[in-house]
C-alpha cells in the first residue's frame, strides 16, 4: 500500500455493547482482542502491518480478484468513510493476463507491491522461507477446463497445495483466505480443510452472500427449532448455485443444537420441480409459502404480465419463465429439509424463507447484491467480505467455521454428480460427519 496514503483506519468491531452503534453504521465485523483495546495508550505497543500475499487466477475490472485485492490496497467505503485497511498486500501472483488485466498498473501504483511469477515466490517474496503474514486465494475467472458435468477446474486446491508446501518447508503457517467453494474435486475439499487442521493455521472461505446486507434485517435466532428452510437463486451449475448454498447454509447453520451434517442430497430438474411445489400434485403447501415469500423479497422478479411489472406468476406462468429449473434438497441429520430453488429466468438474486416452530410467521429476507443490478458501478458485496477478512490477518482468528464451506462445497460436489448421472438422491455419509457451531454474534452487514 502506498506510504503516503491516509491513516488506515481499523476494522469496525462487532460485539453485543457494540450492537446498536453497528446498526446505525452499517459494521459488522469481528471483535478485537478486548485485552488490546483495555490497554492504556502510553503502554499500547503498536504492531507492525500485517503483510499479505495475493494469488488469483485472474485480475481485470468486475474479476473476483480485482473485487477483493482492490478492497485491500486502495480501501472501499465504509461506516460512511473511506476505510484504508491496516495490511499491506506485497506480493501478487497471477495465473493468467487476459486483455484488460490490471497487474502491471496496479504494481505501478503501488510501490510496495511485486509480483512474482510463482506462487512459492510470492510467499516467500524471492527468499528461502515463508515472508508474508496472511495469504489470499481467489481461483475464480479465467480460461480453464469445464468437464463434461459442467464443473469449472479452477485451481483452487493446485493453488492451496503450493501454499501449504511452503509452510512445510518454512515450519511455520499463517491465516488463509479461499474465495467461494473450496474445489470442485471433493476429495481435494476434504483435503484442503484437513491441510489447515494438520498445520494449525486459521482458514476461512466461501461466498460473500452470507456477509452481504439483507433486506429486511433478518438474522436466524440462535438455537432457534426450524421447521423448513427455503432459498430461491439464480445462475449455473457449478457456479452460482454454490452461492444459494452458502445463502441457506448461513440461516440453518444457527438452530438448535447447531449444525449437525447433511445424511442425504437430492435433485430434481424440471417438470419435477414444479411439481413439488403444488400440492395438487403431491408438493409441499408449506414448501409452496416459503418459495412464495422469498419471491416476495425479490426485487428483481420477472412479471409475467407484459407492461405490468408487480404481477405475481402462477406455478404454470413461472414454468414458462424459468425454462430449466432446479432443485437441490438437503437432508440434514436432525430431520430439517432445505431446499434450494435455481430459478433463472424468474428471479435474477437470492432470498431466503424460515418457518420456525410454534411460530405462525414466515421469516424471509434477500441477501442484497449491491452493484450486481444495471447502472450500479461498485460490487460492493465485496466489501463486508473484505472486511472480515481483514479481521482474520489482524486478530490470527477466522470469523466464522471453514467447515460451513466444507459442508457446501460437498453438496455441490454431490448435486454434480446427481444431475449428470440423472440420478435423483445420494446418500452423503461424509457430509453426515460434518458438524459445527456458528458464532453466537451475527456477522452480515447491517445497513
Amino acid at each position: 500500500m502506498d506510504a503516503n496514503g491516509p491513516e488506515p483506519d481499523p476494522p469496525l468491531a462487532w460485539t453485543r455493547r457494540a450492537a446498536m452503534g453497528a446498526m446505525a453504521v452499517g459494521a459488522v465485523g469481528v471483535a478485537r482482542a478486548r485485552a488490546e483495546a483495555a490497554q492504556p495508550a502510553a503502554e499500547a505497543v503498536p504492531k507492525p502491518r500485517p503483510r499479505i500475499a495475493a494469488v488469483a487466477t485472474c485480475y481485470y475490472k468486475t474479476s473476483h480478484g480485482q473485487g477483493i485485492i482492490d478492497r485491500f490496497m486502495d480501501g472501499y467505503g465504509w461506516g460512511g468513510k473511506h476505510h484504508r485497511p491496516a495490511i499491506d498486500v506485497v506480493s501478487l501472483y497471477v495465473d493468467q493476463r487476459p486483455k484488460g488485466d490490471l497487474t502491471d498498473e496496479r504494481v505501478a501504483r503501488h510501490p510496495g507491491l511485486e509480483v512474482y511469477p510463482t506462487i512459492a515466490e510470492a510467499l516467500t517474496r524471492g527468499g528461502p522461507t515463508l515472508d508474508v503474514d496472511g495469504v489470499v486465494l481467489i481461483g475464480e475467472h479465467g480460461d480453464y477446463l469445464r468437464d463434461d458435468r459442467g464443473r469449472m477446474h479452477y485451481p483452487r486446491y493446485e493453488f492451496f497445495k503450493q501454499v501449504a508446501d511452503v509452510f512445510r518447508k518454512s515450519g511455520r503457517s499463517v491465516p488463509v483466505f479461499n474465495d467461494k467453494h473450496l474445489s470442485w474435486n471433493w476429495e481435494w475439499a476434504k483435503e484442503m480443510v484437513a491441510t489447515s487442521r494438520e498445520l494449525n493455521f486459521p482458514f476461512l472461505a466461501g461466498s460473500s452472500l452470507p456477509v452481504t446486507w439483507r433486506i429486511p434485517e433478518y438474522e436466524t435466532p440462535t438455537d432457534a427449532p426450524i421447521e423448513e428452510a427455503v432459498c430461491v437463486g439464480y445462475g449455473g451449475v457449478d457456479s452460482y448455485d454454490f452461492h444459494g448454498l452458502e445463502s441457506l447454509q448461513c440461516f440453518v447453520e444457527r438452530r438448535r443444537g447447531g449444525e449437525t451434517g447433511v445424511r442425504a442430497v437430492e435433485v430434481l430438474r424440471g417438470a419435477d420441480v414444479w411439481k413439488a411445489l403444488d400440492p395438487a400434485q403431491g408438493g409441499s403447501a408449506r414448501t409452496k409459502a416459503l418459495f412464495d415469500a422469498c419471491l416476495c423479497r425479490s426485487f428483481r422478479l420477472t412479471s409475467p404480465m407484459e407492461g405490468y411489472g408487480n404481477a405475481f406468476p402462477t406455478l404454470e406462468q413461472a414454468s414458462k419463465i424459468a425454462a430449466d429449473p432446479l432443485l437441490y434438497r438437503l437432508h440434514y441429520n436432525d430431520g430439517l429439509v432445505g431446499s434450494l430453488f435455481m430459478m433463472s429466468g424468474l428471479v435474477a438474486d437470492f432470498t431466503v424463507a424460515l418457518k420456525l416452530a410454534a411460530d405462525p410467521a414466515i421469516h424471509s429476507t434477500q441477501l442484497y447484491l449491491c452493484g450486481i443490478s444495471p447502472n450500479q458501478t461498485l460490487p460492493n458485496f465485496f466489501s463486508p467480505l473484505a472486511n472480515h477478512i481483514e479481521a482474520m490477518f489482524l486478530t490470527g482468528k477466522a470469523p466464522y467455521p471453514v467447515e460451513r464451506t466444507l459442508l457446501t462445497s460437498g453438496v455441490l460436489c454431490t448435486a454434480v454428480d446427481l444431475l449428470a448421472e440423472k440420478r435423483r438422491l445420494a446418500e452423503t455419509p461424509d457430509l453426515a460427519a460434518i458438524t459445527y457451531q456458528a458464532p453466537v454474534e451475527s456477522q452480515y452487514m447491517r445497513s
